[in-house]
């Protein structure tokens, strides 16, 4: 089917509210390189990733220990021909429980199969959502993109060259 909208998700021990929180610290599993608040129902923030990928989220839904979306203001992709497919398109985290355990349910809705970046970025949203959010969840500590900043090294490296 080709209309699929990309969905993973995973149990964890922790309590709803514990992992609303961490699905809310954006910059501790998937960039440390955002702007703006991501916690507070209406605010705007925005994803950057090099000069490969920006985005503008708007959070519409906010329900503690419950559900978070994401709606996708804009989007700019450097490695597909629609550079701005998930324009319009709305991410979405379910919280419930279930048999003693708290699952978490991702869904970018209108992220599908005949998206260009479809391979490309559902790939990239498993690695974030079953891999570092849910390291962040359940060991505190997730793997997000670093900062895109110069280390000291390099300005070591700059200050030497001018």
């Amino acid at each position: 089917m080709n209309d699929k909208n990309y969905t993973t998700s995973f149990p964890v021990s922790q309590t709803p509210e514990e992992v609303f929180n961490a699905i809310n610290n954006v910059r501790g599993w998937w960039s440390e390189e955002i702007e703006g608040d991501t916690d507070k129902l209406g605010a705007v923030f925005i994803y950057h990733y090099k000069d490969i990928h920006r985005g503008t989220f708007k959070i519409t839904e906010l329900i503690p220990g419950k559900k978070i979306v994401w709606h996708v203001v804009e989007n700019h992709f450097n490695f597909v021909q629609d550079k701005t497919e998930w324009t319009g398109t709305d991410i979405v985290f379910e919280i419930s429980q279930t048999g003693g355990n708290t699952v978490v349910h991702f869904t970018h809705v209108g992220l599908v199969p005949a998206y260009e970046c479809y391979n490309i970025c559902s790939n990239a949203w498993g690695s974030y959502i079953t891999g570092s959010l849910k390291d962040l969840i359940t060991k505190g500590k997730g793997n997000p993109n670093a900062a895109d900043h110069p280390t000291t090294e390099d300005e070591k490296k700059l200050s030497s060259s001018e």
